[in-house]
């Protein structure tokens, strides 16, 4: 342990240097330097991975914990001196690579909601009964409605004034933020409540198409839903990625203590929930401001296209970026493993 000591032991003083220039003001490090830290925050925590399950050496387990942990809060948490610019840079690059790093669960959340959504179609489809059976009871939406009574429902609103749509979007955003922490936080029951809610609101969305499908309604439904929804969904869907990452922390914690793999967890879900808010508040307004509208059909799939096409590269940037970063971190889990042996 000396010999790995030895070796890394410059690494840990050049973080320790950037991580003191970086709380006196983040501004005073260069893109550089933001880079060198990244790649030395990264680094660092193999070390800390390596260290915790070789030795019993607690002060050097606490003394690299505690770098790593300081590295990520200025890499990620918003410095009290620079909210707008830290506000920038976790919009463009610190969300969708937090997505794209836990990219497997959001994946796995994505796959039960959009299962669940093909289940209840194809159950409802094929029985009246069933179809009864899943949808709630108070929904006007029943049913056996006529297109003429679906269609009002799709059309509802439009009249309205700016006063009620902003209310409306404020009420949207509470109660859809309101379900995604939900299914973030009953992650740390194993993940089997977070599974169930990403399978049951599949379901609900399943059944609620297929309402308007028997009696013959698609592009108005589709036009109807997809303008908030894509990004509302989307939402939900890394909720869901959440909480299988905080249920995979108390199963299956690897080499770490489950204590260890629930503070990473907890780091990241941190940052994917502020990224969520900002999601569900976008989808609230676009709820309230573009499907109450009167944009036509072709309109609404268009901005509805336009939404998709966005969040795809989006996420693909992030993606773009994590690997990057891994790429600069190459060959270093192979030296650590070399310098121990």
């Amino acid at each position: 342990m000396s010999n790995f000591i030895g070796r890394y032991k410059k690494d840990w003083e050049e973080l320790e240097s950037l991580i003191r220039r970086g709380r006196k003001s983040v501004r005073r490090l260069t893109p550089e330097q933001r880079e060198r830290l990244d790649v030395l925050y990264r680094r660092t925590t193999v070390h800390l991975a390596r260290v915790s399950t070789l030795t019993q050496d607690q002060a050097l387990i606490t003394y690299l914990n505690g770098l790593t942990a300081s590295a990520h809060s200025l890499l990620y948490l918003a410095p009290r001196g620079n909210i707008w610019g830290n506000a920038v840079h976790f919009v463009s690059e610190g969300f969708p690579r937090a997505i794209a790093r836990q990219g497997r669960a959001h994946a796995l959340s994505a796959l039960l909601l959009l299962g669940g959504a093909m289940i209840g179609y194809l159950a409802a489809s094929s029985d009246p009964l069933t179809m009864h059976a899943l949808w709630p009871a108070g929904d006007t939406r029943q049913p056996g409605s006529t297109a003429e009574q679906l269609t009002a429902h799709l059309r509802a609103g439009r009249e309205e004034g700016g006063g009620f749509k902003f209310f409306f979007a404020s009420f949207l955003f509470q109660h859809n933020l309101k379900v995604a922490l939900l299914a973030m936080a009953t992650g740390v029951l194993a993940s089997v409540p977070t599974v169930f809610l990403m399978i049951l609101n599949g379901m609900l969305l399943g059944v609620f198409v297929a309402i308007h499908h028997q009696v013959g309604i698609q592009a108005e439904l589709w036009a109807w839903l997809l303008p908030h929804g894509i990004t509302e969904i989307g939402a939900i869907m890394l909720c869901g990625g959440v909480g299988l990452m905080l249920g995979q922390a108390v199963v299956h914690p690897g080499r770490q203590s489950r204590r260890a793999a629930l503070l990473h967890a907890g780091r990241e879900s941190i940052q994917i929930c502020l990224g969520v808010a900002g999601m569900l508040f976008a989808a609230a307004i676009i709820e309230s401001y573009v499907r109450q509208s009167h944009w036509s059909t072709n309109q609404r799939l268009l901005f509805a296209a336009a939404t998709a096409l966005f969040w795809a590269v989006y996420i693909a940037h992030g993606a773009r970026r994590e690997y990057l970063a891994g790429r600069a971190l190459a060959g270093v889990t192979t030296d650590s493993a070399d310098a121990t042996r």
